[in-house]
């Protein structure tokens, strides 16, 4: 059973043309295979390690009961929570879905540095990237059927890969999950299925919300508030958007509870009980076929920048923008856009000080250092040369009493 509460937080191959006609045979229609189709596999079940960015990364993979080479399967990562493994998310059948997949899947559990995702300069992307390229080129997959998953740090992982790689992958389902591993650039459509609990005390379900709304507008779905069930109710509400291009659909499951992966209807305690998280995500994969759309929908469009109007700031000037992005009983999600002026950059530096006690407790996107309330975040490798004018974004989580003022930040140059 997982854990319930957040705990801090190709090699390619050439196939000979006999058996290229068995995969043909073999494959659904529309699916467009992999290299590994119709070779004898040399990955198996069990822990094994990738060099990755330059380091030795472990993952668990779950190659089905008698695999046929010339079948493509999907391909399925699940990512941990914050201090939780790889190690328990194959131990729990990868969220329910080695059962529920019945053999129809390749699973991988990806270990994260840290037991988290952090993300930091893009590493854990590198890993997925590695992965699939590992996995594709030995195992026989339908490339239109990838999907990710995960709950708390790894729902927010599994929203980093949506954003990065929607070409790539399916779909994602993100259980209990924030913006904390990044969302670059986050604009094109993914099918995309969020479950948050209403009172959910470690990350609050507004940030489950903004995320959702991520593809909400990629998706080009009909904007709208769903409802949710009152606390106390011990029930869930789940909602289908409407209007969203066709093959890429929004789920949202809000369910009176907490921070758990494991909601269970009718009931506080979930011993004994079988929760619905594994079956609704099933589900919501296996309805999108293996093909994808005949064209890339066009990014959501953005109203044009007035020609007339320069870059903020002067020759080798910055500036900063801070906004609360997400707000609830004790803490806060907040995002700060840095924007070159009319100069690029090769680094920045962003300062603020807070008046009211607040605290920053975890930061994507920048390093931070503080001295009491004034709050110091400088660019991380990948994200401080800036062209003029352009922008880059980091974003944080933190605590506050009271009052939650906006102060002022500022920019300089590095």
């Amino acid at each position: 059973m997982l854990v319930r509460r957040l705990a801090g937080a190709a090699v390619a191959g050439v196939l000979a043309a006999a058996t290229a006609l068995a995969i043909v045979t073999a494959a659904p229609a529309d699916a467009a295979v992999t290299a590994g189709c119709g070779k004898a596999p040399t990955l198996t079940s069990g822990t094994r390690t990738i060099s990755s960015g330059g380091q030795n990364r472990s993952y668990i993979l779950r190659v089905p009961d008698n695999y046929d080479r010339n079948h493509p399967y999907k391909l399925i990562f699940a990512f941990h929570w914050l201090n939780g493994t790889a190690g328990n998310v194959a131990g729990a059948g990868y969220y329910g879905l080695q059962q529920l997949s019945d053999n129809s899947a390749v699973l991988v559990a990806p270990q994260g540095i840290d037991n988290g995702w952090a993300n930091t300069g893009g590493r854990d992307l590198t890993l997925v990237d590695n992965l699939t390229a590992l996995i594709e080129g030995d195992l026989c997959v339908d490339t239109s059927q990838l999907f990710a998953l995960g709950w708390s740090y790894g729902g927010s992982m599994s929203y980093a890969v949506a954003c990065a790689r929607p070409g790539v992958f399916r779909a994602v389902a993100v259980l209990s999950g924030a913006n904390l591993s990044g969302c670059s650039p986050g604009t094109q459509p993914v099918a995309y299925l969020g479950i948050h609990g209403i009172h959910d005390s470690v990350l609050n379900i507004s940030l489950g919300r903004s995320i959702r709304d991520t593809f909400v507008r990629n998706n080009g779905c009909t904007p709208q508030n769903p409802p949710e069930p009152a606390q106390g109710s011990l029930t869930r509400i789940a909602t289908t958007y409407s209007g969203c291009r066709a093959g890429y659909p929004v789920e949202w499951a809000a369910f009176d509870g907490d921070h758990t992966p494991e909601p269970v209807d009718g009931t506080t305690a979930t011993s004994g009980a079988r929760t619905w998280v594994g079956g609704e995500i099933w589900r919501f994969f296996t309805q999108l076929p293996s093909t994808t759309p005949s064209s890339s929908p066009a990014s959501p469009s953005s109203p044009p920048a007035s020609p007339s109007s320069p870059p903020p700031g002067g020759a080798g000037a910055c500036s900063a923008a801070y906004r609360i992005t997400g707000q609830w009983q004790g803490g806060f999600q907040a995002e700060v856009t840095v924007t070159a002026g009319a100069s690029a950059l090769s680094g920045w530096r962003v300062g603020w000080t807070f008046a009211d006690g607040q605290t920053v407790s975890q930061i994507w996107g920048g390093r931070t250092t503080s001295s009491g309330s004034t709050q110091t975040v400088t660019n991380e490798t990948y994200n401080g040369t800036l062209g003029a004018g352009a922008s880059a974004t980091f974003g944080f989580l933190g605590t506050w009493t009271g009052t939650n003022s906006v102060p002022s930040a500022t920019c300089t140059p590095v």
